[in-house]
């Protein structure tokens, strides 16, 4: 019965973009590169009950404090999660990151409260273009302002427009960015360090651009826990809203250990028709302990969309192969493996598939 509602949790998370070795006791310096990592989350709105796919209720985000309030979470600003990653200096256990994405007036009205009477440090990630056109759903400069003197509250860039700017061309890419950063330095008097990719949407051509502007770091909304080996500029985060927040899924997110990776193909997440479906692969660290075959226990991938098979090859090596092209829009494929003391290992990517 365990094993089962564990696996219904596991798939159900998948849909929304939640992401998830038993291994035995490690060394010190295993602990820094495989165990010690952290988890973001992620919110939109707050008590915006029309807008379900992104909308998440008082109480669903009281439940969430009180979570990492009462448990043995250490709740630290984005920024000093990534500075301690690009210095390979430790952070403590069960390290967790709030980000909130678009700037909505629900999170000055509703959240930002809940946040500063918890003391709970949060990264705002705000689109330019709807605050200097004013619209009524998004904070104004003003707002935005006056959350930015709160010593908890850092501001991010999450580009000018809110739109699907994987598909710009590389000059509007470079527009886009600058004129965000352009009006973050008249409004607040400074630009931000951390970007967000609007919709999660990554692609080879604009991480790049957003790794040369000179951003410390960059989020996508793929699900997975921050490891020591992941790039930069395409760092996880768990999604959250009301359908797919409850107690059960917050607490396996924020307790995710990282499945640290590397030699992660396709390189390029916006795929095309000689990379759909994608040949997704990756080499798992050597810190990971196999079996006395060289396979994993317990290592299982999940697609949003299509079956997939998943191949073993030594030497840390996984293929995982997708049954039929993905449809237009984005589709998920997440990893998971089970970790020590009851923890998920977890590592997730999101592609883009053009029209």
């Amino acid at each position: 019965m365990i094993k089962e509602t564990l696996s219904v949790l596991l798939f159900s998370m998948l849909v929304f973009s939640l992401n998830v070795g038993f291994s035995q006791r490690p060394t010190l310096a295993e602990e820094l590169t495989a165990n010690n990592g952290a988890v973001v989350i992620m919110y939109h709105r707050f008590d915006e009950q029309k807008y379900t796919s992104t909308n998440t209720s008082l109480d669903t985000l009281r439940a969430h404090i009180k979570e990492l309030k009462s448990g043995p979470y250490n709740v630290l600003p984005l920024s000093d999660i990534v500075d301690a990653i690009s210095n390979n200096k430790p952070l403590p256990d069960r390290t967790v990151g709030i980000s909130i994405d678009d700037a909505f007036l629900s999170f000055y009205k509703k959240a930002w409260p809940e946040f500063k009477n918890a003391n709970l440090p949060v990264t705002v990630f705000t689109s330019t273009q709807p605050v200097e056109q004013g619209l009524p759903d998004y904070m104004s400069w003003s707002q935005l302002r006056e959350i930015s003197a709160d010593p908890l509250i850092t501001i991010g860039n999450h580009g000018h427009q809110h739109t699907h700017i994987i598909n710009f061309s590389l000059e509007a890419q470079n527009t886009d960015i600058d004129t965000a950063n352009q009006l973050f330095r008249r409004a607040l008097g400074k630009q931000p360090s951390l970007f967000a990719y609007p919709y999660g949407e990554i692609s080879q051509q604009l991480s790049n651009i957003i790794r040369a502007k000179g951003f410390k770091a960059a989020f996508g909304q793929h699900s997975g826990a921050v490891s020591r080996q992941h790039d930069l500029m395409r760092l996880p985060r768990f999604p959250f809203n009301n359908r797919f927040g409850t107690s059960d899924r917050f607490n396996l997110a924020v307790n995710s250990l990282p499945l640290p990776v590397s030699a992660i193909l396709p390189e390029n997440l916006k795929l095309n028709s000689s990379t759909n479906p994608p040949p997704f692969g990756f080499t798992i660290s050597e810190e990971i302990k196999t079996r006395e075959d060289g396979t994993y226990r317990g290592l299982n991938c999940y697609s949003s969309q299509n079956d997939l098979s998943l191949l073993q090859l030594g030497a840390g090596r996984v293929e995982v192969r997708i049954s039929a092209a993905y449809k237009p829009g984005r589709a998920r494929i997440n990893c998971t493996m089970p970790g020590p003391n009851g923890r998920w290992r977890w590592f997730g990517q999101q592609y883009f598939i053009p029209k």
